[in-house]
């Protein structure tokens, strides 16, 4: 008699899906909002906007604030409007970002400041972050308005440092992710924590959900960085390489640099500099990044946040919205776009 074996279901791999389910209907009043208050009587505002707006993403950072909202039980409206004042803030900083960086792609279609020109590009920007202080103000709650504008001076601090570390081969690991702890954690976790304060809920869980958005945004860039260097195009939906043309110093070219001998540290020097930047030399930098595990290394850190994010929100009672947030941080560490 043959003796039948059991297997295990194959776990499948983590999703946004539960995330996005979660909200949906939410978002539908977010996206109202958005698409309200991107509107002008200048007709080029709105068309610069939406160019990006409407281009896809994950609208990851105002589907935090919606489901922070539900984790807590929360039956009220306020946080629509907050959710699309967050939108409004990252929006804008992108846009500013593509500018600075002179970038070609985003969302595997061409940045507006390569359709539109950089003066526009930024004046839009302007204009984004503008509206979104108007849905803080009319929120009525200077908490929340002192949450998001000071996550939105942190965040312009994050990225000054950003361009101060470019192309600076000596950047450390520590420097490094103090960071994206303010270009990019920041509005995460000022995304998670207004749902606590509208919500009106103590300090201790205003504290989790802000270490749980802070944790996450640090796991989710650190995948970004790994993405560059170990996805194409394609996948990524910006052109490979991006962050090493533009001498940026993420983890995975800080660790590969730390662990080199002297001429791959020789290379990384002229590389970073920008003397070194053609195709041959992207796959060079790829081979040493995989010589010395950089990416592993980073997917590895990464992971080690989003388990940090995941235990802050442990002590809320198991709910869809607890398993969304944790299956949203398993997302952002094991995703190739």
């Amino acid at each position: 008699m043959t003796a039948t074996i059991h297997t295990l279901p194959r776990k499948a791999e983590p999703s946004l899906s539960p995330m996005m389910a979660l909200v949906a209907e939410g978002m539908n009043s977010v996206n109202a909002v958005i698409l309200s208050r991107m509107q002008s009587r200048i007709p080029l505002i709105p068309t610069l906007a939406g160019h990006l707006i409407a281009g896809g993403g994950k609208r990851m950072r105002p589907m935090l604030t919606l489901a922070s909202a539900s984790l807590l039980g929360y039956g009220g409206s306020r946080h629509y409007k907050l959710a699309a004042a967050v939108e409004f803030i990252h929006t804008a900083t992108l846009l500013h970002d593509d500018v600075v960086d002179g970038s070609d792609m985003r969302r595997g279609k061409k940045t507006a400041n390569i359709v539109y020109g950089n003066p526009a590009t930024v004046l839009v920007g302007d204009f984004l972050f503008s509206r979104s202080f108007e849905l803080m103000v009319e929120d009525g709650s200077l908490k929340v308005l002192r949450i998001l504008s000071n996550a939105s001076a942190v965040i312009s601090e994050g990225e000054v440092d950003q361009l101060v570390a470019q192309r600076q081969v000596g950047t450390t690991e520590e420097m490094y992710l103090d960071i994206i702890a303010a270009k990019t954690a920041a509005l995460f976790s000022a995304a998670c924590r207004i749902a606590a304060v509208v919500a009106e809920r103590p300090e201790a869980e205003e504290q989790a959900l802000d270490s749980y958005g802070r944790n996450l945004g640090i796991a989710f860039q650190l995948a970004d960085d790994a993405i560059d260097y170990d996805s194409d195009a394609a996948e990524m939906g910006k052109d490979q390489g991006d962050d090493f043309r533009e001498g940026k110093m993420t983890l995975p070219v800080i660790l590969a640099y730390a662990r080199g001998d002297a001429d791959e540290r020789r290379f990384w020097q002229e590389a970073i500099a920008g003397d070194r930047t053609s195709d041959a030399d992207l796959s060079h930098a790829i081979s040493l990044i995989k010589k010395h595990d950089s990416v592993q290394a980073t997917r590895e850190r990464a992971t080690m946040y989003a388990q940090r994010a995941i235990d802050a929100i442990a002590g809320f009672p198991a709910s869809a919205a607890r398993a969304a947030m944790t299956e949203a941080a398993e997302f952002a560490v094991s995703r190739r776009f």
